[in-house]
């Protein structure tokens, strides 16, 4: 049975593809995706040159390890680039402020995100910041920007060495054991892979390369085998926090130690303790700190100078701030022209996190949930906003992840079936393809507002199941008239091609006699430039006794 679909419902579905991910996008890896280990962690990197500038004295050893990166001329700040290919607003932490987007390369963009301290399943706050990004990565990449995003695991860590001492477990096999376990979570939350998925282990020439330089510079100083860096050779220190010095948090992968010039320092390279792991240096056996980490991986991957630096609100101090101060002594010409943060997944108004033991993990919801569920509740709250997790909330989701997956499979079933005339669109629903259409670019350009998307996304999907309801009530009057003249709708399709080949052939008395047949029995036939139709009508011989409406 051949039908022609009215055209709103495929034009509504291939509207709504931005949102609906298992359906739509090919997950894991495009075939024309690169593969590429360092160690233990995956980077997925299409070729391309370097992106980003260097200092004429960069890290001696920063050659790409993974080349996705662009080369470039322009190394200044993001404000002096070329124009946006859309108007793309987005809040820098560092500005405070919604700024339009300039990239430093047109038509380029280098975004580094830092990633997770692998010791443990990732919890949902993890989820909430992951896919913030996924979703600033998709829409740059559906504006026709080419990005290449960085992402990191910090796989060498206070808190990796202690859980691997509780468990009696290699620090470095525990950690790939938890980046793997990551990289699931990502699968089932529908995350893109990065471009580039660097480790810290895999990276330590270029660890020390950079400790080097902050040496030389005068930036940074030594005890007995640890390095530090000096905040008050950094008058900039507390730019982007809003912070004093005094306000650093001594104890928070900000050791407390009386060697230190100021409180504020903090470790570049550990010296070796007894039973941790260590590498060889110029100071001697030690580990990196945290933050030189995400410094060194950057610079490595995107240059000194990249568009966009993002991760959770807590890594804006001390974190972000003093990957700001090494990275600048290090290279002056040192540059990120965005750094965007999201806010925290709460629990009972505090801020869910490993330490404080308030943590749902991941896998944990998704037991209960389906993923896709998660992902919509995350996106329901703007990204910089805190959203507090709720078992409503989820429920909430769900239902509605449900209402439009069914609305979807209700549409294709109908498309797989039936012909599709992608012509003649009815006002009324072209009206509401072209208003979300603008809603959802309004809204994306307005610093990823998708809570106002998931809003204007009702609408259409009403258009669609009243669509799908209509059409199942036509069918089914269009069923009962062929019943009742005693004819399949094959046979009223042969007889309108016979009627068609006779008016070809200008044998218009037979064409008449064919139309004059079928409307004998109550089915009427409809000529339009696209060919013709038939719909149920009163057979002739009612015509007469039905009295005329007013």
């Amino acid at each position: 049975m051949k039908l022609r679909l009215p055209a709103p419902m495929g034009s509504l579905l291939k509207l709504c593809k931005p949102f609906f991910l298992t359906r739509f996008s090919s997950l894991p890896n495009s075939p024309a995706t690169t593969h590429l280990r360092t160690g233990h962690c995956r980077a997925l990197v299409k070729p391309k040159k370097r992106y980003g500038s260097f200092c004429s004295s960069s890290l001696s050893s920063s050659r790409p390890l993974a080349s996705c990166q662009f080369s470039s001329e322009h190394g200044g700040d993001g404000a002096d680039g070329p124009a946006p290919a859309a108007d793309l607003w987005l809040f820098n932490t560092m500005s405070r402020k919604k700024e339009a987007f300039r990239p430093k390369v047109e038509g380029k963009v280098g975004m580094y995100v830092c990633g997770v301290t692998a010791y443990d399943l990732s919890h949902i706050g993890h989820a909430r910041v992951y896919v913030t990004f996924d979703v600033l990565y998709r829409y740059l990449k559906n504006l026709e920007y080419e990005v290449c995003y960085v992402r990191n695991f910090t796989d060498v860590d206070d808190k990796i060495i202690a859980r691997a001492n509780e468990l009696g477990e290699d620090p470095i096999s525990l950690s790939k054991r938890y980046c793997e376990e990551f990289h699931v979570d990502m699968m089932h939350l529908h995350c893109l892979p990065p471009s580039v998925e660097p480790c810290v282990s895999d990276h330590m020439p270029q660890i020390i390369d950079m400790i080097k330089k902050i040496l030389d510079n005068g930036c940074a100083y030594q005890i007995d085998g640890d390095v530090y860096f000096s905040v008050d050779k950094f008058p900039e220190y507390g730019q982007l926090s809003g912070r004093k010095l005094e306000d650093n948090r001594a104890g928070e992968r900000v050791a407390v130690d009386s060697r230190k010039k100021n409180p504020a320092d903090f470790a570049l390279w550990k010296s070796a303790k007894e039973g941790e792991p260590f590498w060889v240096s110029p100071w001697g056996p030690g580990r990196p700190g945290w933050h030189i980490e995400c410094s060194a991986m950057s610079a490595t991957y995107l240059g000194y100078s990249f568009d966009i630096h993002g991760g959770g609100m807590d890594l804006v101090f001390p974190h972000h701030e003093n990957e700001i101060a090494q990275s600048c002594a290090a290279c002056g010409q040192s540059n990120i022209s965005y750094w965007i943060h999201n806010g925290f997944v709460t629990v009972d108004s505090e801020k869910m996190s490993k330490s404080l033991g308030n943590f749902f993990t991941i896998r944990q919801v998704i037991e209960l949930y389906h993923p896709l569920a998660l992902r919509l509740f995350l996106l329901g709250t703007h990204y910089r906003s805190p959203i507090n997790y709720s078992d409503v909330q989820l429920e909430s989701a769900s239902e509605r992840m449900y209402y439009i997956y069914q609305t979807l499979y209700d549409c294709e079933n109908v498309i797989s079936q039936h012909a599709v005339q992608l012509d003649n669109v009815p006002p009324d629903a072209l009206d509401c393809i072209t208003k979300f259409k603008n809603e959802f670019v309004a809204a994306m350009s307005d610093d990823l507002h998708t809570p106002v998307i998931l809003a204007a996304l009702s609408d259409p999907l009403k258009n669609i199941n009243d669509l799908l309801h209509t059409r199942k009530v036509l069918q089914q009057l269009k069923e009962k008239a062929l019943k009742r003249a005693k004819l399949t709708e094959e046979e009223v399709l042969q007889k309108i091609r016979e009627r068609t080949a006779a008016r070809n052939a200008k044998e218009y008395e037979k064409s008449d006699v064919i139309r004059k047949d079928l409307a004998t029995v109550g089915i009427a036939l409809m000529d339009s430039p696209n060919g013709t139709t038939w719909r149920p009508s009163i057979p002739l011989a009612m015509q007469e006794q039905v009295a005329p409406t007013t």
